[in-house]
């Protein structure tokens, strides 16, 4: 079985594989999205998105068993229809939309977030859009982003933010989104060819590293304050933000 055997690789690919099992389960930004630019400085970004997917449904599995009955179906269930309608979206547009310009989107809307949170007198998110049209903007964004580049989590931290869950049912909630999201996208993947002998035999290389990552971000999480959490989770959204801007604009 034939997988990639570039050491330059593995030294992008197992930080990011680590580095995204932490985010999932200890800080719950679904920032899987550091995964496929960091291997794209290797490999083009749809075969990164192609090795990574198998990864992130073990991680999900990981996170459901560790984060167990602390998610929150009330805030799961609108959120659910939007993401099928993003993944069917970025499933059309794959290979047609450029993963810069969804990075530039994605990032815009990350980093404009955060400073509006970061600016105490622009906190107040009431009047932002009306109630029923959020789940589908930013969890249709969300379906959408990950599809193209695994990128998903910054709309759902956005959509989650307003909710005041605290940090347990905050990163529970998120991955029980992302275990439906990435599992809706086994399909789409697999007819658009990235799942091919070579990505999954690449998957099974990386994949011990995903438990110990999922490992460190559940005794993170357990560690932190809720106040903490809320405070690194949002500076993290905006590192990200201005990681995705950079990688667009390159």
């Amino acid at each position: 079985m034939n997988f990639i055997t570039d050491p330059w690789f593995y030294a992008l690919a197992i930080p990011a594989v680590l580095i995204t099992g932490i985010s999932k389960t200890g800080l719950g930004a679904g920032s899987g999205g550091i995964a496929v630019p960091m291997m794209s400085q290797v490999i083009a970004p749809s075969a990164a998105a192609g090795i990574m997917l198998p990864i992130l449904c073990v991680m999900d599995l990981l996170g459901l068993r560790a984060y167990r009955g602390k998610w929150s179906w009330n805030v799961l269930k609108p959120m659910l229809a939007p993401a099928v309608l993003g993944i069917a979206i970025g499933a059309l547009l794959f290979g047609v939309l450029s993963v810069a310009s969804t990075k530039l989107i994605l990032g815009a809307i990350a980093v404009s977030f955060s400073v509006y949170q970061l600016v105490p007198q622009l906190r107040d998110l009431k009047s932002w859009i009306a109630q029923w049209a959020r789940p589908w903007l930013w969890c249709g964004l969300s379906g959408f982003t990950s599809t193209l580049a695994h990128a998903g989590g910054p709309p759902v931290t956005i959509y989650l933010w307003p909710k005041q869950l605290d940090r347990a049912q905050f990163v529970a909630t998120t991955v029980v989104f992302f275990t439906f999201v990435n599992a809706v996208k086994i399909a789409p993947f697999a007819l658009l060819g990235q799942l091919n002998l070579t990505n999954l035999a690449t998957s099974l290389v990386l994949m011990p590293f995903a438990p110990i990552g999922v490992w460190l971000g559940v005794r993170l999480n357990r560690w932190m304050s809720d106040a903490m959490f809320r405070k690194i989770a949002l500076w993290l959204l905006l590192a990200l933000g201005c990681r995705l801007l950079f990688e667009g604009l390159r």
